[in-house]
């Protein structure tokens, strides 16, 4: 399983995977044209959208309406160690979202395979040929 990452000009940086192209960008201030996601925040939304999409599966396999939903993601930034140290996810349900449902959807949203990798992150290794 192979990612190509190319350089398309000024700090512009892609990801090649699968048939398509995650574009990054930098913003202003860092020399960038804020023209795409810089890394960091495709990495951060990643973590949403992968629970976003277990919560919809599992709201769409009992034909609950969506209509309403969303998930709101916060990150708390530790200004000592300079990174995020805790993402909370609030799911926001609809008032007809049926109360038997509510500790399944947090238990779906739970097998995230972003949220898994970051609980046993792999080891890298970086090498030039």
């Amino acid at each position: 399983m192979d990612m190509k990452i190319t350089f398309p000009g000024g700090v512009k940086v892609n990801a090649e995977y699968d048939g398509f192209t995650h574009e990054t960008d930098q913003a202003r201030i860092s020399g960038g044209d804020e023209s795409a996601p810089e890394p960091f925040s495709t990495f951060l939304s990643s973590i949403g959208t992968c629970a976003g999409i277990y919560v919809l599966r599992f709201c769409q396999e009992r034909n609950i309406n969506t209509k309403g939903m969303e998930i709101v993601q916060s990150m708390n930034f530790n200004l000592f160690s300079g990174m995020i140290d805790k993402i909370k996810l609030n799911i926001i349900l609809s008032e007809e979202f049926p109360e038997k449902y509510k500790k399944a959807v947090i238990k779906s949203a739970n097998l995230c395979a972003v949220k898994k990798h970051m609980e046993k992150p792999p080891q890298f290794e970086i090498t030039t040929t």
